[in-house]
């Protein structure tokens, strides 16, 4: 808890982006009462967020409280001062911010609902029981799809089916499903880190005209090692043989290849409105969330056509299960995938953004900035951050840097980007992919079973910025820094 609480307060004034730029604080309250309350409410807030395994209580609730009472702390001070209208136009800037992201991960998450509702992913986890892996080969497998699937579906969906894979496979096996587990979380994060969808903290970056959606593929290599380093160590202590699984016959629901089409075609046009036009990138999901309708339109309207054929075609070849399960095909619905969203993390998002964007209004991020990048070796002081949101959680650490926004060459933030979105696999704590993982398993991945791997992760880490550091050395020249 020590470690964490002084973590915490390193951290907190590094990890927003440009977008609470609009909310510098015309009043330092750093030194004041206010200011010290409202820096422990979020710091208590916090505490309660990293006990959310052991109190059984969804992270969004502290942080959507304390998000509450600081900025009503900050209305109040400049309300007395004849200032409100500062004080709103902050909130109403880091809002809007807040509103952008969480549209675009609304929509991500709303068409990988509907692949899962359609599928797909049962589909790939019956295909790889059918053709009988071995532990080993189904550890290197889990961990390369987990590492090329998250830089599209994000490092929490690719997480958790990844697990589901390794939970039906090799149903009962402790020890497995835990080593297993830990390399899937390495995995899916160290991939989500080189794309701009595959974690909330490169999406922010993105979002704020720090890195093109190009540039990102320059941390392909250093992601890469990130996550071959430790795979390579663990794969030698798996046992070579086969599990013993059940087959199972899955079939595609309608619709399924055609959705993800469309998931494709939504990342094309979010990518063209913010390379091409400089929109936001939200323009082009939104519009993507339009194909998805017109889609489950299409869907609904062929549906008794489809379901004729296809009870002609049972009832000929004799296959009363496929006639009972036709019977109970219900029609296609949007809103219900939007419904399945992970509210909880958008929730918590919110708290944690408005939170930060508080004290960066309140005057600590400017602080925080100026003692870890200009006092500090930036080099150092981003990768000390990446180690950090092992303990924090990267979104808060990501959202005060890019707040702070430090002037730093391009090189360091491609290194912040790799760092904030590696560094979390050290604890499984640090990550949403380990957090949720260690709900799907709970039982077989702990936090002590991937506390035991912590070493080998952390080579992998320290190997990924020294790659990061000789590949892209060039970036770093700007500023003189390295």
């Amino acid at each position: 808890m020590k470690l964490a609480i002084g973590l915490l307060t390193l951290t907190i004034g590094l990890l927003f982006s440009p977008m609470a730029l609009a909310a510098a604080p015309e009043i330092d309250l750093t030194r004041s009462g206010i200011g010290y309350i409202a820096l422990g409410i979020f710091i208590v807030a916090y505490m309660l967020v990293m006990g959310e395994e052991k109190l059984h209580m969804r992270k969004s609730k502290p942080v959507l409280v304390a998000a509450g009472i600081i900025w009503i702390l900050i209305g109040a001070v400049y309300t007395q001062q004849g200032m409100q209208d500062a004080a709103e136009t902050a909130f109403r800037h880091t809002l809007l911010e807040f509103a952008e992201l969480m549209l675009f991960l609304l929509v991500a998450m709303t068409y990988i609902n509907a692949l899962e509702e359609r599928r797909l992913f049962d589909a790939l986890r019956a295909w790889m029981i059918r053709k009988g892996f071995s532990y080993r080969s189904l550890f290197w497998i889990t961990g390369v799809l987990s590492f090329l699937i998250s830089p599209i579906a994000d490092n929490l969906t690719t997480a958790l089916l990844m697990c589901a894979v390794v939970m039906k496979v090799a149903e009962g096996d402790k020890r497995f499903i835990a080593i297993c587990c830990v390399n899937i979380v390495v995995a899916a994060n160290a991939g989500g880190a080189f794309s701009p969808f595959g974690d909330i903290t490169t999406l922010m970056v993105w979002q704020a005209g720090m890195v093109s959606a190009q540039e990102f593929l320059v941390l392909l290599v250093p992601s890469a090692v990130n996550f071959l380093v430790p795979t390579i160590i663990m794969s030698f202590f798996i046992e070579n043989r086969k599990p013993s699984a059940q087959n199972e016959d899955v079939e595609l629901k309608r619709g399924a290849f055609r959705i993800m089409t469309l998931f494709l075609l939504t990342i094309a046009t979010a990518v063209a409105c913010h390379t091409l036009l400089h929109l936001p990138p939200v323009l082009g999901m939104m519009m993507g969330l339009g194909y998805l309708q017109f889609f489950g339109y299409f869907l609904r309207m062929t549906l008794p056509g489809s379901l004729a054929r296809k009870r002609a075609m049972a009832e000929r070849a004799g296959d009363q299960e496929r006639l009972k399960r036709l019977g109970s095909v219900v029609p296609f619905d949007v809103f219900s995938r939007v419904a399945r969203a992970e509210w909880d993390t958008l929730l918590f998002f919110y708290g944690v953004v408005m939170c930060v964007g508080g004290l960066g209004f309140l005057g600590y991020l400017a602080l925080m900035s100026d003692f870890l990048f200009n006092q500090w070796n930036p080099t150092y002081a981003n990768i000390v951050l990446g180690m950090a949101s092992a303990v924090i959680d990267n979104i808060p650490v990501m959202f005060a840097v890019l707040t702070m926004q430090p002037e730093m060459s391009h090189g360091h933030w491609l290194l912040i980007t790799l760092t904030a979105g590696t560094g979390g696999s050290l604890l499984s704590v640090g990550s949403a992919a380990g957090v949720a993982l260690m709900g799907q398993a709970r039982g077989y991945y702990t936090f002590m079973s991937h506390l035991k791997w912590a070493p080998v992760i952390f080579l992998g880490y320290v190997a990924s910025i020294l790659v990061h550091l000789w590949l892209n050395s060039a970036s770093f020249e700007v500023f003189g820094h390295v």
